[in-house]
């Protein structure tokens, strides 16, 4: 179970062959890596599935493999279009199930080797591979890289977002309790068989399929992140791909993703987003893997007005990215106008 969606399983995954089982989208969500926030956004689980089924639709088409089988609808696995027709908005997504082993925490250190010992054909890869088409104010690429070392004819980072020539692909790790950005050399370790380049080379294609189908909807795709599996010696995508709270969208500089509420949170809540930071601190130095722990604050729950606001911005978008009504919603002209009074 993750803090916004849970595994259904149907046939577990065994060391030879891949399981079968779906996620079922809950409408909670999750903001500096805190898990389940005090409140729920309705309709957000539908938003994510029938979003994330676009995209896996889009990228099968186009010959890259997942682990997607289909949404679920009146019982049964269907393409997004028939559960669309039947007035369905779907919250469950079908899927392909592999190897997912412990990753032990031990002596301020987590076991890679140990990851490995318990599979053979076929693993989740542990880590994210995250693509980026613009760098934003604040973007954690600014103080670990310059802009000479992504073709950018400029010394220093400028106070304003700034486009990539060409898309940068990094690497972060999935399964410790705090993310960090790894070299490649690193990257290859974790990664086990699957090859570096080979997970490179799908990201790159994900990333445009996904940039594509924005521009589409009148959205710049601004920065995302995928998840592989390794199956016999092919790569395949797992996880959700191309959602709002996977990717940044924008249209006319507003942000379309869950960086609106992660934004408001640290304007309404500082105090509790400081706490956060010196927690995953402390636990980075003390080598405490369960940061939480370390934290003094809890998070506030959002007024009503909030919460509406953004079920009209995850539903109002989705519908513009995927060209369908899927969801009863204000334009997203409309949204996009209220959001910038938040």
């Amino acid at each position: 179970m993750t803090s916004v969606k849970n595994f259904r399983v149907e046939t577990a995954a065994t060391a030879a062959e891949l399981g079968r089982g779906a996620f079922e989208f809950t409408d909670d969500y999750s903001v500096f890596d805190w898990g389940k926030m005090p409140d729920q956004i309705l309709d957000k689980g539908a938003s994510l599935c029938t979003m994330g089924a676009c995209n896996f639709e889009l990228l099968e088409a186009e010959g890259v493999g997942t682990h997607y089988r289909g949404v679920v609808s009146e019982g049964e696995v269907v393409e997004l279009e028939t559960a669309l027709d039947r007035g369905d908005a779907p919250r469950e997504m079908a899927i392909d199930l592999t190897m997912v082993p412990d990753l032990p925490f031990e002596d301020g250190s987590y076991d890679y080797d140990a990851y490995y010992e318990s599979v053979e054909d076929h693993y989740l890869v542990p880590l994210e591979i995250v693509f980026r088409n613009r760098v934003p104010v604040g973007s954690s690429l600014r103080s670990r890289s310059n802009p000479e070392d992504h073709g950018l004819s400029m010394s220093e980072w400028p106070d304003e977002p700034v486009d990539l020539p060409d898309p940068v692909v990094e690497f972060s790790t999935k399964y410790e309790k705090q993310d960090r950005y790894l070299d490649r050399t690193e990257a290859a370790d974790i990664a086990g068989p699957a090859a570096i380049e080979s997970l490179e080379s799908v990201a790159r294609e994900v990333n445009q399929i996904v940039t594509e189908q924005a521009e589409t909807a009148g959205l710049d795709h601004q920065d995302g992140k995928i998840e592989c599996l390794y199956v016999d010696g092919e790569i395949r995508v797992a996880d959700v791909v191309g959602t709002f709270d996977e990717n940044r969208f924008s249209r006319d500089g507003q942000q379309i993703s869950k960086e609106v509420i992660r934004q408001y949170h640290k304007r309404t809540q500082p105090a509790w987003v400081e706490a956060v930071s010196e927690a995953k601190r402390r636990a980075d130095e003390e080598g405490v893997a369960d940061w939480k722990s370390l934290c003094e604050r809890q998070p506030d729950p959002l007024d009503r007005d909030v919460i509406q606001l953004a079920r009209d911005l995850y539903c109002a978008g989705t519908n513009e990215y995927t060209g369908t009504d899927a969801f009863e919603s204000p334009p997203l002209s409309d949204v996009l106008a209220r959001v910038t009074d938040l």
